[in-house]
């Protein structure tokens, strides 16, 4: 198997767990503290691969969880979409900076997500959330340079 292959493979297996970690029961006062857990991977994964990680997997990987999530087919497609966007357009900026200090531009593209998400809801003609809607961009950046470090080793031992 050569390196390109376990690399994917790697990085697919990584994006079921973080569709699964979404997915994962939490108490009804844990739940508003659940990181995007989706999101941080494809970011890890768009900003290290570069080309691994396109407009069209980003939308794939959004159905996906629009569809295990039960919530508007697209939603999470749309943001996606927009998050790896961005993440492909200033790649080589971010990449400049330590897991600890990218903690910040991942704050940036999750309140983004947010955002548009609300964007969304706001369209819908649904309630407003509530302040703890903010929560999991900032639980996230608490995340980020663990999962990052995570990511990295994961990665390493796939390319040896």
């Amino acid at each position: 198997m050569n390196t390109s292959r376990e690399s994917r493979s790697v990085m697919l297996l990584t994006i079921v767990a973080a569709m699964l970690l979404s997915l994962l029961p939490l108490p009804e006062i844990l739940v508003p503290l659940k990181p995007y857990w989706v999101a941080l991977v494809i970011i890890y994964w768009s900003l290290e691969t570069g080309g691994m990680i396109n407009l069209g997997m980003a939308f794939l990987v959004g159905l996906g969880l629009d569809i295990l999530s039960g919530s508007l087919m697209g939603m999470h497609a749309l943001s996606l979409v927009v998050m790896v966007f961005l993440v492909q357009r200033f790649r080589y900026r971010l990449r400049f900076f330590p897991p600890w200090q990218q903690a910040l531009s991942v704050l940036g593209l999750l309140v983004n997500d947010r955002i548009i998400l609300i964007w969304i809801t706001a369209l819908l003609g649904e309630p407003m959330p509530t302040w703890q809607y903010w929560l999991p961009p900032l639980i996230s950046i608490a995340i980020w340079p663990w999962l990052f470090l995570l990511l990295d080793s994961l990665r390493a031992r796939a390319r040896r």
